[in-house]
């Protein structure tokens, strides 16, 4: 998550929200999610972690309620954050109980037709810093020092020993065999799994400035010559034991400021572009400011390598620490407008039962605004997509496609709580609780309405 350390002098005028969430045109020239099927993917879901338990109780945080009520509020995907030094504790030692329960996990998750996204998350580099992450074997610092920051842990990440153990991870041979092994460890042991959908790469990559760089310059330079690379051959690496999964790539989380990623070309073809949507100063504490036109700016930068490089765009990250505030109600509404126009999925941070980033409190119930994640949406079309969008204000969501002419013909809806009717011109519907199913003719132009009954 972004922290009040990264700045950047972005400001343009702002952009009033659409009352609807307007799809972006279809464009053939860039992939979209797909599944095995070949059908089209919308992912709406949140992060799930357990960063405070590691060793024998690694993962115990984590349970099947999470899966049951996220399917129960109409979400089908989950992050989920796994830490390579609970992974591999000891250089060379892959942990089987950690294998075993990551695919616990996984079975809870294709138990309520959750999709997972296998993240492999740091914060910080790992536990030489007091984090999570790459393991104590792996870190490198050259005896630089470290300074904790207890009020602000992401200043952390400028200490000289987190950057240059970032630059040995990148550089040196036998550290990038390691991390290639891990890699190949996890996609070994869950090709096969139904529920994943992919593999996040690392999470919020950083590194090491050099000497009369700013932020930006050193984030392009970093972006360039050392992930670029890196995503190549941990690619090569999931290739060998998993042919079918997504790849998720991240750029650094300077990103978040309106900055476009200096990463290039990932030479894989199921390759997905996953930045970070975090504000400076909302992850500090301060109310959303629709006038400052962060959301435009951040919009603007974040299409603009998937659209090169003609990949889908997935954001694994967003939303603010404190939710109460004034303009944060209008904050979700501008969010999930903007996000409906480039993305085609999404996960919020994070399902979890309490205060903080929790979604929900201790009973379940959504905390302030944070209900407003919670639309109808397509989670499967089987065909191409024409338009999609959601009228918040009135309930009314609308798909239109064109039926495949060969394959599977089932279109899947996610469906709120609550009473909605489901009417398809040119299929016939069919439904049950949170779900509906439209099943259409080849070839058959198709409109399906969802409205808030």
């Amino acid at each position: 998550m972004l922290r009040t350390t990264l700045t950047a002098g972005v400001a343009v005028a702002a952009l009033l929200a659409p009352a609807t969430h307007p799809a972006p045109r279809e464009d053939p020239g860039v992939p979209r999610l797909t599944d095995r099927q070949g059908r089209v993917l919308t992912l709406r879901g949140w992060n799930v972690e357990d960063k405070a338990n590691r060793g024998e109780k690694a993962l115990s945080a984590v349970t099947e309620r999470h899966f049951r009520d996220l399917r129960a509020h109409g979400f089908d995907f989950a992050r989920l954050l796994v830490f390579w030094d609970d992974l591999e504790p000891r250089r060379g030692h892959y942990s089987e109980a950690y294998l075993r329960r990551i695919e616990r996990i996984l079975d809870w998750a294709q138990r309520y037709r959750v999709k997972v996204l296998i993240d492999a998350h740091q914060d910080v580099f790992g536990p030489a810093f007091g984090h999570r992450g790459i393991p104590e074997w792996a870190t490198r610092t050259d005896g630089l020092p470290f300074r904790p920051h207890p009020g602000d842990w992401f200043a952390e990440y400028f200490e000289p020993a987190v950057q240059r153990a970032f630059t040995h991870l990148y550089d040196d041979p036998d550290l990038r065999r390691a991390q290639a092994g891990a890699w190949r460890v996890l996609a070994g042991r869950f090709a096969h799994h139904p529920a994943v959908i992919g593999y996040d790469l690392i999470n919020e990559p950083m590194g090491e400035p050099k000497e009369g760089e700013d932020l930006a310059t050193a984030a392009d330079r970093i972006e360039r010559e050392q992930l670029t690379p890196m995503y190549n051959r941990l690619a090569d690496a999931v290739r060998s034991a998993d042919r079918d999964a997504w790849l998720f790539v991240e750029p650094t989380p300077i990103v978040g400021e309106g900055v476009p990623t200096g990463l290039g070309r990932v030479d894989d073809p199921k390759v997905v572009y996953a930045p970070h949507f975090y504000n400076t100063a909302m992850e500090a504490g301060a109310d959303y400011d629709p006038d400052a036109g962060w959301i435009e700016a951040y919009e603007r930068a974040v299409v603009a390598y998937p659209k090169r490089y003609k990949v889908p765009v997935v954001v694994g990250e967003w939303g603010p620490l404190n939710t109460s505030l004034p303009h944060m109600r209008q904050f979700y509404g501008d969010a999930m407008a903007s996000l409906a126009r480039y993305t085609p999925g999404w996960a919020g941070y994070v399902w979890c039962y309490g205060g903080g980033y929790c979604a929900v409190d201790d009973s379940g119930a959504f905390r302030a605004n944070k209900e407003l994640t919670v639309e109808p949406y397509a989670v499967s079309v089987a065909g191409t997509v024409r338009s999609a969008s959601y009228d918040p204000r009135a309930g009314v969501y609308r798909l239109a496609y064109r039926a495949a002419r060969h394959g599977t013909r089932l279109t899947e809806l996610s469906l709120p709580p609550g009473g909605w009717r489901v009417t398809a011109d040119g299929a016939v519907p069919r439904r049950e609780a949170g779900r509906a199913w439209i099943v259409a003719a080849p070839g058959r132009e198709v409109v399906v309405t969802v409205e808030r009954a």
